[in-house]
């Protein structure tokens, strides 16, 4: 998956976010608790997980997302950026102030190794 560079380069904190609704449209609101956060040499991992999953063909579905991120650069300022993944129809959704419009929607292949670690990263940081 591709992030966007300057922003992830600067991303200091990643919340992990179990989305409960939404986001209804792109853009809008990922509606749930934030679970847990990664700071550190945690959110190299991630990031370079994220990098490391590669495409994949559409798969028919009602995007429905369960988990997504939060990028920061500084917890106490808005996300550079946002990301929600739907491992239903492999379809994940970027945005946020950083985020240019090509890579605001984007195709993973949910049954990649890094896909799969990154979903199990997610569930590990919080509720089912």
């Amino acid at each position: 998956m591709l992030l966007p560079a300057e922003a992830a380069a600067t991303t200091t904190r990643i919340d992990v976010v179990r989305i409960t609704a939404g986001p209804e449209h792109h853009g809008g609101p990922m509606i749930g608790p934030v679970v847990g956060h990664w700071e550190g040499p945690a959110v190299a991992e991630i990031l370079t997980t994220v990098r490391k999953i590669p495409t994949a063909d559409l798969t028919l579905c009602v995007f429905a997302p369960g988990w997504g991120l939060r990028a920061y650069a500084d917890p106490a300022e808005p996300p550079l950026y946002e990301a929600a993944f739907c491992y239903g129809c492999d379809m994940a959704w970027l945005w946020g102030p950083r985020v240019p419009e090509p890579l605001h929607r984007q195709t993973f292949a949910a049954d990649s190794p890094h896909a799969l670690f990154l979903r199990m990263r997610m569930r590990a940081a919080g509720p089912q």
